[in-house]
């Protein structure tokens, strides 16, 4: 999937990867997607909370040898 910016908050903890999340998104316009790679295994629940609760939309999670990646649509 083709992300307009990619965010590597690999090697961070809970919350790091959704501050890092929110700050990144901010700078986008909306419909602009947002690439997030984390090695957080908690963040496949928090980023899916996270993006619920803002009402940004999160299109696709995947999971490639303990690399969590996460592609969200900005409202």
């Amino acid at each position: 999937m083709n992300a307009d910016q990619v965010l590597d908050a690999k090697g961070l903890a809970c919350p790091m990867p959704i501050i890092r999340t929110k700050k990144a998104i901010e700078e986008l316009a909306s419909g602009q997607i947002l690439e997030v790679q984390t090695t957080d295994k908690g963040s496949q629940n928090d980023l899916t909370g996270w993006a619920n609760s803002t009402g940004h939309h999160l299109l696709e999670s995947a999971e490639d040898n303990g690399i969590y990646t996460f592609w969200i649509k900005k409202k």
